[in-house]
């Protein structure tokens, strides 16, 4: 038995309330390493009622096994440790270490607990999460629907982009293509900064308050708003707190005044006067047009909380993405969070973290973050091909198990965004690999996101060249690809399992099969990166079984499904199960 892969923590990922009257415990091993993982648990109050289960394996990576099991139950004061078993070897581990033994007269100095599920630390995630389909717009680059608010000298629509480059596009433009976007089958968009700025991207705000000139005004948003939840789609706005834009007029006012300036302790300034190359204050990054900003001060906090309560009440809008979000202080989070909820529980909040986010994730944050590990590893395994289809399934299986059951049912899953190269470019051109890529994205758990014009085979390396003008000429679109992404998008829309589904990992070295089960029926996405043709084969016990893709009827023969899928393909297969 390997003891030194042993590992719980109370009141973590490894232990947490999943709902009001349920909550899930977590243990891990070393893999493949014990034979059985048992559950002693009982309330703290009534030890003589303690109960012992078998615990499900639910996971595994690399390294290591995941056992699970879910306690509900009224009273919540629970405590519990763990039977570990390996052949005819048994050990206790409890919250002091491995025991052979527990004198139930004194179990209250061994169990690790649970003292109590409060309804406030719930982490409770906006009603439609598990419902959404997301498409990110570069709003500037998207399509320019109002001429008259353009800037001058404007870049020709199709032609490469330059840091500096303006294209013209706007909030009516974002009207005028809604059909669209509705037609793809997209329920939720996510725009990036629309508030006054200089710059074509806007992560350098200059007045919170205001729509940017060269996107419209208050009047056109509420239009796109209203015009969008006509049609069933949310829209989520990203907000920049860490940082301001250079002239932003407290900073403007600091840096004609100084101390003097009432705005002086709304930055990070380290002396008088300010200066600006090389900068004495704080920055995004580097950039000295980019002061931080200090949102530990209750002034700051004041003031960005009345930014996002005007947006959120007067705009009704569905959701707040965090940029830079783990460079802001827990507290300013936890306050945010309350003046969100406070507005609407079921706006979303979601935060731009590129790594482990568990701190921010806790339920008293975020709902959700910018999953881009999982790109990391699409990235790894379609598109550079460094991972097999094992070792791509082991990896996922670690990072769903950083998060809480409900944060994974709530990560913003993506490829590519405006922060990064586009999906296709890095496969170099093919598109079976982003077909592929695109086929996980929307059978995996939470929430996938498209990001514009991946869907008909944009290109562009890292920032600028991945925020190109939208290509409305359809003579240039990937034709095919669009297609397979409406299907995709469909598929997500209309079956149960991919959006609520539990996940489970059935793969070879050379096929992914990812298997979502809800209720009696499972979908089993089956992936083949290969350069040959696999198969797949299901058992027999089953009432009806159907290829998704390309709605196909499934006949058994020799009492087994079996599913062939081509090199560089892929097929979505539902089966019905006998009740």
């Amino acid at each position: 038995m390997n003891i030194t892969a042993i590992n719980h923590i109370p009141k973590s990922n490894y232990a947490y309330a999943y709902k009001e009257n349920e909550f899930h415990i977590r243990i891990r091993t070393a893999k493949n390493d014990l034979d059985e993982v048992r559950i002693i648990y009982g309330p703290k109050f009534d030890w003589a009622g303690k109960q012992e289960h078998v615990m499900n394996k639910i996971m595994s990576d690399e390294y290591f096994d995941y056992y699970q099991y879910n306690i509900i139950s009224d009273d919540t004061r629970i405590g519990y440790y763990f039977r570990l078993i390996e052949g005819d070897k048994s050990v206790l581990y409890t919250d002091v270490g491995l025991v052979d033994y527990v004198d139930d007269k004194i179990s209250h100095c061994y169990y690790f607990q649970y003292p109590y599920i409060n309804k406030i630390d719930v982490h409770k995630l906006p009603s439609w999460t598990r419902d959404v389909v997301f498409y990110q717009i570069f709003v500037e680059r998207f399509f320019n629907g109002n001429v008259d608010n353009s800037p001058a000298n404007l870049t020709q629509w199709d032609a490469d982009p330059t840091p500096k480059s303006f294209y013209g596009g706007d909030l009516d433009g974002i009207i005028k293509k809604l059909d669209y976007i509705d037609d793809l089958g997209i329920n939720g968009i996510y725009l990036t900064p629309i508030f006054e700025s200089p710059s074509n991207h806007k992560y350098d705000t200059t007045d919170y308050m205001n729509i940017d000139n060269y996107f419209g005004d208050k009047d056109t948003f509420k239009e796109l708003i209203n015009k969008a939840h006509d049609k069933g789609i949310k829209v989520v706005l990203d907000a920049v707190f860490n940082h301001c834009g250079f002239n932003f007029a407290p900073f403007q006012d600091v840096i004609k005044n100084g101390k003097k300036s009432e705005y002086w302790d709304w930055f990070c300034i380290e002396n008088e006067p300010v200066v600006i190359n090389p900068p004495n204050y704080k920055t995004f990054g580097f950039v000295s047009s980019m002061p931080k900003l200090n949102t530990t001060n209750p002034k700051v906090k004041e003031y960005l909380f009345s930014v996002v309560e005007y947006w959120t009440k007067e705009f009704k809008i569905d959701g707040w993405r965090l940029d830079v979000s783990d460079e802001i202080d827990h507290c300013f989070w936890r306050d945010f969070r309350n003046v969100v909820k406070g507005i609407n529980e079921d706006v979303i909040i979601i935060g731009e973290n590129w790594y482990n986010a568990f701190p921010w994730l806790m339920g008293d944050q975020f709902d959700s973050v910018m999953n881009y590990p999982v790109t990391k590893l699409a990235l790894n395994y379609f598109a550079e091909e460094s991972l097999n289809a094992k070792q791509f399934s082991d990896r996922l299986g670690g990072l769903l198990m950083r998060y809480p059951k409900q944060v994974n049912e709530a990560l913003l899953n993506l490829l590519d965004s405006h922060d990064a190269e586009r999906f296709l470019t890095t496969c170099k051109g093919n598109t079976s690999k982003l077909k592929n890529a695109a086929a996980f994205i929307f059978g995996y758990i939470g929430m996938p996101c498209t990001y514009y014009g991946t869907e008909i085979g944009m290109t562009g390396a890292y920032d600028p060249g991945c925020r190109k003008g939208f290509d409305w000429n359809k003579e240039n679109w990937d034709l095919n690809l669009y297609q397979f992404y409406k299907t995709l998008i469909s598929l997500r829309n209309d079956e149960a399992a991919l959006k609520y589904g539990e996940v489970e990992f059935l793969s070879t070295e050379s096929l992914f099969v990812m298997k979502r089960t809800w209720n009696n029926e499972s979908i089993y996405v089956l992936i083949n990166q290969s350069v040959e043709d696999e198969s797949f084969s299901i058992a027999s016990n089953h009432m009806h079984v159907k290829e998704l893709i390309y709605d196909k009827e499934l006949t058994f023969v020799n009492n087994a499904i079996k599913v062939n899928i081509p090199s560089m393909d892929v097929r979505f297969v539902k089966v019905i199960n006998k009740l």
